[in-house]
């Protein structure tokens, strides 16, 4: 599966300008994820090299819902953390703000990782949400004012998408660094 996904996501898209190269990064994004949580395996979603850094599970997680509030409130739909109950497959409350955005260190340290399971599943959902946007999004689409109800801010689609991307690999770096600080024994 994880070279499927690799493929996957190195391959040029059927979509042309803008919405072609940002499908193609969730799409690498999405790979990247699956290869990494499968390689951490679930003994090891939950390490963290200090009390505050953020665990595997934890970062995994984080992409997923920061993806499903972003492209759910671009699309105006609702997450699918809400609408198919995700928040209880991961022992979290129903809240569509709860993404890791604002986290506390201690809040952090609290998350337990639901399993490599359930993390890369409730990805596959969300990263579904990437695939039907992009795939029908008009070309105008980026300067689109989006409001969110759960930051209360408002940004254009562009900007989102930009900070989305930039967010979604700078925790991926985050989980490889992870990955080869852990002790063996760990893994």
């Amino acid at each position: 599966m994880e070279q499927q996904l690799r493929e996957m996501g190195s391959r040029l898209t059927d979509t042309n300008g803008w919405q072609g190269l940002t499908l193609g990064l969730f799409r690498r994004v999405r790979s990247d994820l699956v290869g990494a949580v499968e390689e951490a395996g679930n003994a090891s979603l939950d390490w963290r090299l200090t009390p505050t850094n953020n665990s595997v599970g934890w970062l995994a997680w984080h992409i997923a819902r920061g993806q499903d509030r972003n492209l759910s409130e671009m699309i105006g739909d609702p997450q699918v953390w809400l609408s198919g109950g995700w928040a209880a497959r991961c022992h979290r409350p129903p809240d569509p703000s709860d993404t890791g955005f604002g986290h506390s260190a201690a809040q952090a340290a609290a998350f337990q990782s639901p399993g490599s399971d359930v993390l890369l599943t409730y990805h596959g959902a969300v990263h579904e949400l990437a695939e039907r946007y992009l795939s029908t999004a008009p070309d105008s689409d980026l300067s689109r004012v989006v409001v969110s109800p759960t930051l209360g801010n408002a940004h254009t689609v562009e900007e989102r998408l930009r900070g989305l991307v930039t967010d979604c690999f700078a925790h991926l770096g985050q989980i490889y660094l992870l990955q080869g600080l852990m002790p063996d024994t760990d893994r």
